[in-house]
């Protein structure tokens, strides 16, 4: 399953909150997502509808795809586009790695002028501008936050690295002491409590203000000193401990040592990798441990491996629940009944415990029929091979699953490997840190530029493996006072002007739109993935596996979001929106992926020019999606796990994390639960980082389906490519971002008033419409 992080490890509430609560969006452990496959029409595939593409727009769609794919054609444009040097990401202080901290600086003195400014509003004129002026903060802190973070994880440079590193850890010492800071709540408290400021903001300002007092809240400013240095200890503690539970997680057997004999069926090669003296030494996390599961034959030998790696160590489970208990305590002193009300309070579409849990429950109900016939189907091919009387035993699962689908391998093997006719420029048709990088600026036939896209899509040893999507500058609306504000700092700093206009300095130098007289920063993104290097010489292009092309897909319905969402405040543009609905835009674009008449736009192969054969996408549908209600099954009991964690149970004395697990097991999975004495909740790290929030994705997976079906009639008809479905998915939920209800814009979008009001009874119909097209590989489980 592709997820996305709710929070870095950094997670921080307060006024510049936006700028972690949502961005990036990594996908963690690869090798170990279930992931969205969906099928198409099966038919031929389609040909392209007749469309507006001029001569002049099919040639820069080749001299796009010739940009990515050929290193020759993307030397010779790199030549051509050397021009006067500018600082990275064109931002004017960051010419040199020491810009960081100039940077840095330059920021913190604008914002503690901004704070000057807000704690000293006294008159109603004053008080209207406070959401704005909070909201500016937010940016100006974001603006060092996110591009700092992004550099320091993506950047070749040492020295630039650190150098961003230092920036960071400034803004961020600054932006915990205004998370400290009660005048600043009590300010917007004041605004927020005057008719007569109130009436003047309009629905985004409002949700604005609404964003950032419920931020205020959850971090305990309100509260009296006491209760408030409670509160900043307890919130360190549960960084260090959560930090530690993902790190040193452990299992209770490091190893498990056998005969080399009993791995009979597993790869040789990499048996024989792990033997000495004529035994197997299998590390028990580890993705050889997974393969054992699924091709050793010996079903005691699996028994073993099952049960060294579905338990972890005490000290890690101690270690898990003393981390449920701490922000129990967390939520209590912060008025709320359990973490989990606390962590669905803010910007959750559900607002609750019980809501999320209708919301499973329901999901459960549709997927167990066809959970229960896919266990039935893997008890009918033991018996086939086992005699006599046969059960399903946990450690069969895997291997009997695996044993059908290379059945099903084996039977439709393509002559023609899929990933030929996907190269890096075919899908995608650059002041950048890396020569693999490229800059696109995405241009509206009717707004104009619109947003900067910068792709670093090649693996280097220097960044992270993980498929990403970063926000490196938001939408935000910038008035003529602001402007006119910064040019006279400026001048004041320097002595004269380093920008060439006053929106330049309003920008730090980086792109801005001027449409009808309203001046807005331009969303800076990045798209960052680990596919294989294009060679260094010669024409030959980087080839993309179905997996990297639904992932690169993935990546851009998060761009989308952020490029259409171009809100006037900061704290709701793109992405900040409900992180339960964050995934949908990214999680619909998978089925345009493997949609035959949107592939039929692309996918040729590279040294042919020949069509994509559909039926070799199907294929590979077919056989990901063979067992996908189990791993959704699996899904729903790992989010309900997180929920009865950080319930109530949480703050008893026979607090029982162990015993919560094989609890919902026994209730809930069609699958043979897992045996006493295991305690496989130790090795569930996300719940460190989604803290009560795990069910997002299985959420959102629900709503792509629908709004594909509804929407986009299921790609019949060319419904995919279809313009008025893009804009009534556009005008009616993309652009708002988070500046509008969510349940409101997904009302309109699937035309289904019983949702407008969302709720209880808006989540259970949700989870009641089920999640039947979709696929997958390997489960977090």
């Amino acid at each position: 399953m592709r997820r996305a992080s709710i929070g870095p490890s950094y997670w921080k509430r307060g006024i510049a909150s936006s700028c972690f609560a949502q961005l990036p969006i990594p996908k963690h452990g690869r090798q170990r997502q279930r992931r969205l496959l969906t099928l198409g029409p099966e038919s031929a595939l389609a040909t392209a509808p007749a469309t507006h593409l001029t001569a002049r727009t099919r040639q820069d769609d080749e001299f796009l795809r010739a940009v990515f794919d050929s290193p020759r054609t993307w030397k010779e444009f790199s030549r051509v586009a050397i021009g006067t040097t500018v600082g990275l990401f064109r931002n004017v202080y960051l010419q040199e790695p020491e810009g960081f901290l100039r940077f840095a600086e330059v920021s913190l003195g604008r914002a503690r002028r901004i704070v000057d400014k807000v704690l000293a509003a006294s008159t109603v004129a004053e008080y209207r501008g406070i959401v704005r002026q909070l909201d500016r903060l937010s940016d100006i802190l974001c603006r060092v936050l996110d591009m700092s973070d992004f550099v320091r994880v993506t950047h070749p440079d040492v020295k630039t690295r650190r150098m961003a590193s230092g920036a960071w850890d400034r803004v961020y010492q600054y932006m915990n002491e205004l998370n400290t800071m009660t005048g600043l709540h009590d300010q917007l408290a004041k605004a927020m409590a005057n008719p007569d400021v109130t009436a003047v903001w309009a629905e985004e300002e409002r949700t604005v203000a609404e964003v950032l007092k419920l931020d205020f809240t959850k971090s305990a400013v309100n509260l009296p000193k006491k209760y408030r240095d409670r509160f900043v200890a307890l919130s360190s503690e549960i960084s260090t401990v959560g930090s530690l539970f993902v790190q040193w997680m452990a299992p209770a057997q490091e190893e498990v040592v056998l005969p080399s004999s009993r791995f009979w069926g597993m790869d040789p090669v990499l048996a024989r990798r792990m033997t000495r003296d004529g035994k197997v030494h299998l590390p028990t996390l580890s993705g050889e441990a997974a393969l054992a599961l699924r091709t050793v034959s010996d079903p005691e030998t699996r028994k073993l491996i099952y049960y060294a790696s579905r338990t972890a160590d005490q000290r890690t489970v101690h270690r898990l629940e003393y981390l449920m208990r701490l922000r129990a305590e967390l939520a209590h002193l912060s008025g709320f009944e359990s973490y989990g009300h606390l962590a669905l309070r803010d910007r959750m579409m559900a607002k609750s415990p019980e809501a999320v849990n209708r919301f499973l429950r329901a999901l459960a109900d549709s997927n167990r029929p066809k959970a229960k016939k896919e266990m039935a189907e893997l008890l009918a091919e033991k018996a086939k091979m086992v005699p006599g009387p046969a059960i399903l035993d946990p450690w069969d699962k895997d291997y009997y699953s695996e044993l059908i689908r290379q059945n099903m391998r084996t039977a439709e093997r393509p002559s023609e490997p899929l990933s030929s006719y996907f190269s890096i420029g075919v899908p995608l048709r650059g002041e950048t840190w890396h020569p693999d990088v490229r800059r696109l600026d995405v241009v509206s036939d009717t707004d104009g530029l619109v947003a900067v896209l910068y792709c670093d899509l090649f693996y280097r040893e220097d960044k992270s493996p993980n498929p990403a999507h970063f926000t490196l500058r938001c939408s935000r609306e910038i008035s003529e006072d602001e402007m006119a504000e910064v040019w006279a700092q400026v001048l004041e700093e320097n002595g004269e002007s380093i920008f060439p206009s006053r929106e330049y300095a309003a920008n730090d130098g980086m792109e801005f739109s001027s449409r009808g007289g309203t001046v807005k920063q331009l969303p800076t993104i990045a798209l960052v993935c680990d596919f294989t290097p294009m060679a260094s010489h010669g024409d030959e292009p980087a080839l993309l596996s179905f997996f990297q092309l639904e992932t690169l897909f993935h990546e851009m319905g998060h761009a989308i979001h952020s490029i259409l969402a171009r809100t006037s405040f900061q704290n709701v543009s793109g992405t900040r929106c409900a992180t339960d609905l964050a995934e949908l835009p990214s999680t619909l674009m998978e089925y345009f992926a493997s949609d035959p008449t949107v592939l039929s736009l692309f996918a040729r192969h590279y040294k042919t020019d020949a069509r994509l054969p559909y039926e070799l996408v199907a294929r590979k549908i077919r056989q990901a999606r063979r067992f996908e209600a189990s791993e959704t099954e699996n899904q729903i009991i790992l989010a309900m796990l997180d929920q009865a964690l950080h319930s109530n149970m949480a703050t008893t004395s026979n607090f029982d994390s162990t015993q919560i697990f094989h609890s919902i097991q026994q209730k809930f999975s069609s699958a043979p639960p897992d045996p006493p004495g295991t305690r496989w909740q130790g090795f569930f790290g996300h719940l460190s980082g989604y803290g009560s929030t795990y069910y997002s994705y299985l959420f959102d997976r629900v709503l792509a389906q629908r709004v594909w079906d509804v929407v986009f009639s299921s790609g019949k008809g060319g419904a995919a490519l279809d313009r008025k479905n893009g804009e009534r998915l556009k005008d009616n939920l993309l652009k708002w971002g988070g500046g509008r209800d969510p349940w409101r814009c997904l009302s309109d979008v699937l035309r289904d008033n019983r949702l407008a009001d969302g709720g209880e009874e808006a989540m259970a119909l949700v989870g009641s419409w089920g999640s039947t097209t979709h696929g997958s590989t390997t489960s977090h489980g």
